[in-house]
């Protein structure tokens, strides 16, 4: 029988933006060992060929780019770099984003003394960090008329988790979007673009690890009560997203679009009780 693979990236040129971070270059790693040529696109140029070079050793095809996602004219020249080593792109994952430390309200601080300007950078970061490499990457993919992007939403977009304002408002933005982008592609592409957002349950990352963890790299007050109310009783591990990643960039969901999916241990599930 000839084999029929859906969830096969073979071939496809996906990009990934800030994936020199610890979700990034988990998901770089992982969508090149399902076949895909991947543009590590990153700020930091030691680990994007760090990474590069990993997924090279391992078999796969890869390319660094480096951009700043909110520079338009860094992602212009980015795309014109990809298409001329490759021609095309099939993909984008937009996993650039983070924590901005003004943005963040601590239980001791006035609430009404945050920060506006660092807000708005994180919102910057974090949802316009989104939209403008789906603007200059998608309309390659809208020439053609197929494609799949796949946006990082977070469990502070499902809930309202204390302290972090700015990235609760840039999440919930970047949701609005995947769903209004994906009611405008289907509209004019007729499924064959599409739009969906991974919501990620607590991961240890380089933007939350002092949020996380103590000096002595014991679990902070706040990071036990992630895990307290997460089923699984613990932290994901970044491979435990790269399977919903290469389903939503695949043909295995070629009906789907304008979805949030949650990979969290049951969290968001969970009242406590």
């Amino acid at each position: 029988m000839e084999e029929n693979n859906q969830f096969s990236l073979k071939n496809k040129v996906i990009i990934i933006t800030g994936a020199t971070g610890v979700l990034g270059t988990a998901f770089s790693l992982d969508v090149a060992k399902a076949g895909a040529k991947v543009v590590v696109l990153g700020r930091n140029k030691e680990r994007a060929d760090s990474c590069v070079a990993s997924i090279k050793e391992a078999g796969g095809e890869a390319i660094a780019v480096l951009a700043d996602v909110l520079d338009e004219e860094q992602v212009t020249k980015a795309k014109e770099k990809v298409l001329e080593v490759w021609g095309t792109i099939d993909g984008l994952v937009n996993a650039a984003g983070g924590n901005i430390a003004g943005s963040v309200i601590g239980p001791d601080d006035n609430l009404f003394d945050a920060t506006v300007s660092d807000i708005k950078k994180a919102v910057d970061l974090n949802l316009f960090g989104t939209v403008i490499p789906t603007h200059i990457f998608g309309r390659v993919m809208a020439e053609k008329g197929k494609g799949s992007i796949v946006n990082i939403s977070s469990l502070a977009a499902q809930r309202p988790i204390t302290r972090v304002l700015g990235y609760t408002l840039a999440k919930s933005g970047i949701e609005a979007y995947t769903q209004w982008m994906a009611v405008e592609l289907g509209l004019r592409y007729g499924g064959g673009l599409r739009v969906n957002a991974i919501a990620p349950g607590v991961f240890l990352t380089e933007q939350n690890r002092d949020l996380l963890t103590n000096a002595d790299g014991s679990y902070t007050d706040r990071a036990q009560k992630f895990i307290n109310n997460t089923p699984f009783g613990r932290f994901g591990d970044p491979k435990e997203l790269t399977g919903t990643l290469i389903y939503l960039l695949s043909e295995a969901s070629s009906f789907v679009s304008g979805e949030t999916v949650l990979v969290d241990g049951g969290f968001n599930a969970y009242c406590g009780v």
